[in-house]
């Protein structure tokens, strides 16, 4: 029940059609569609070509970040995920991570009342699952879901990330989707071909679809920017999906 797919801003040089095209030729069902220059908030047109490009839409990859983003933007963000049928809309739990955050209760009521508001619109919000938020810790992010009624999580590896700790954060979290990518211990600067990584996407990807649920596995962060390197990561990708 893994669905393979892309994450817009991968190629934020590409416009939706090619991004479309490129996705789609490569084997890739789904996309997540960022909000910072393929499919900005109120921008319906934008909306509108990017479903016509083919992709399930995975999900609205929006930059709101709760406690921090004026709560009148959130109207534009929910509005466009409703245009793109999007089943869910990924923010960021603030901007400072959990040992350093002063005011996690702010960041906790922001987020009910995006997930409110979001649920009125007939989607879901989604925790970007990223360093310098409140989801940058295992524990923290456990503890938001625990806070926040009806949030739902994503989850990505850190750079160089142990197989045994990545594992054992997917099986906790059961995210909805997973930003999948291969990472040495440079981190962003240290980007890998993704079957460099095998050792850690074979046990993750197997326990993504361990239950059956439907979730999402996209691809992001491609060496060196490379439509060629993509082409080997999608080839991956989907040899590892269609082997569980």
């Amino acid at each position: 029940m893994l669905i393979p797919g892309v994450v817009s801003v991968t190629f934020r040089q590409l416009p939706v059609e090619e991004i479309g095209a490129l996705a789609l030729d490569c084997g890739l069902q789904a996309v997540e569609w960022g909000a910072d220059v393929h499919v900005p908030p109120g921008d319906f047109a934008a909306a509108r070509r990017a479903l016509d490009t083919g992709l399930k839409v995975a999900a609205y990859g929006s930059y709101y970040r709760a406690g921090v983003t004026d709560r009148a933007e959130l109207a534009a963000v929910l509005e466009t995920a409703a245009e793109l049928d999007a089943p869910y809309v990924r923010v960021w739990a603030g901007t400072s991570g959990s040992a350093e955050c002063a005011d996690r209760g702010a960041v906790v009521e922001a987020l009910q009342h995006a997930v409110e508001h979001a649920d009125a619109m007939g989607t879901r919000i989604a925790l970007e699952y990223h360093r310098n938020t409140l989801t940058d810790t295992l524990d923290s992010t456990v503890r938001l879901l625990d806070e926040v009624d009806g949030v739902v999580p994503y989850w990505q590896p850190s750079g160089g990330q142990d197989v045994f700790s990545a594992v054992h954060e997917v099986r906790t979290l059961e995210p909805v989707t997973a930003h999948v990518f291969s990472w040495g211990p440079g981190g962003f600067t240290d980007r890998l071909p993704l079957s460099a990584r095998r050792d850690l996407w074979k046990p993750v990807l197997g326990e993504l679809a361990r239950d059956g649920i439907e979730r999402n596995a996209l691809l992001e962060f491609v060496r060196d920017d490379s439509v060629e390197q993509f082409r080997e990561d999608a080839k991956t990708l989907v040899g590892y999906v269609s082997a569980l």
